[in-house]
């Protein structure tokens, strides 16, 4: 079971579709066999306060996020979806439209 959190389930499009709980991969892992996974390098993204920036644009907030076992998976505008690992923090964006 998936639990959004902020905004609706709507939003998300056909994307949340690409994960399945009871598949032991990582959401990276699976949406890379449903979609394909192509990280974009630039963002910078503030763990304390949700900001994702890229440089020239304006900054965004998270639009709705679900949790995947130890993984977030954030929403934000434009199709852009991370992954966050919880334990680490460490992270990947990938436009998803």
């Amino acid at each position: 079971m998936l639990i959004v959190v902020g905004g609706n389930i709507e939003m998300w499009g056909l994307i949340l579709s690409f994960l399945d709980p009871d598949d032991p991969r990582s959401a990276k892992e699976q949406f890379n066999a449903h979609y394909g996974w192509q990280p974009f390098e630039g963002f910078t993204f503030d763990t304390d306060t949700g900001v994702l920036q890229y440089p020239g644009d304006p900054p965004m907030k998270p639009l709705s996020s679900i949790l995947f076992r130890e993984e977030m998976v954030l929403l934000f505008d434009f199709g852009w979806v991370m992954v966050l690992q919880t334990k680490d923090m460490s992270w990947e964006i990938c436009r998803m439209d």
